[in-house]
Order: structure tokens, then sequence, then C-alpha cells
């Protein structure tokens, strides 16, 4: 299994978070080629390391319509 350095990542909510303690995931930015996602409550805990492509696609995939 590959480890990847996650000690400098920028870990972010959603913009759709409310702040106000819901259930959020977080996803760090500027990891080459992966999405590391993790629970926002715990932020300590795992962290699920997602290909870009496969995250690519389940966010163009859950993505809803504005309107």
């Amino acid at each position: 299994m590959r480890e990847y350095e996650l000690s400098n990542a920028r870990w972010r909510k959603s913009s759709y978070s409310n702040g106000q303690g819901g259930d959020c995931l977080e996803v760090a930015d500027g990891v080459t080629g992966v999405v590391p996602v993790r629970d926002s409550k715990v932020p300590e805990g795992h962290v699920v390391v997602i290909g870009a492509a496969a995250w690519a696609a389940f966010v163009t995939g859950t993505v809803r319509p504005r309107g």
C-alpha cells in the first residue's frame, strides 16, 4: 500500500457545508494524482485516498443542476 505525505495538506470542506457541526467530508488539495478525503469531525482519523480521475467522475455524477 502506498503512503502519501499529508502533513502539509491543505484541507477544505465543501462550499455547501454550513459550519454548524454537520456531517462533512474534507478533501486535501495539492497531492498530485489523488484526492485525500477525511471525516471533518475526526481530522486525526483515517484518510481515504481516491484517484483524481475517479474523484472527478464522482463529483460530476453527484452535482445537482442549480436553478
